[in-house]
């Protein structure tokens, strides 16, 4: 499923028009992006934690010439599933 199912989903539960459940996925899409940004930790009950973690410095190689690089320090998101939603895809 993608972003347009997931509107589909909503726009058949909410009813309303699909402009407005797009507006919703859209919202709750942002919110939890601008959390990450903002360094805090985005928690859904049933569903997971959203975090941002450090990846520390370190070197690689290029595939091509073999060359060492320096591949710096950066932010990336990190999501932790919920106990409810692992035990529902065990099924």
């Amino acid at each position: 499923m993608n972003k347009a199912g997931i509107i589909d989903k909503v726009h058949e539960t909410l009813g309303g028009t699909k402009a407005d459940a797009e507006r919703a996925v859209d919202a709750v899409i942002g919110c939890i992006t601008n959390g990450l940004k903002g360094g805090d930790e985005v928690s859904i009950a049933g569903l997971g934690i959203f975090s941002a973690k450090m990846r520390p410095a370190r070197q690689g190689r290029n595939p091509r010439t073999g060359e060492t690089i320096q591949i710096p320090a950066v932010r990336v998101p990190k999501f932790r599933a919920a106990k409810a939603l692992k035990d529902a895809v065990k099924g």
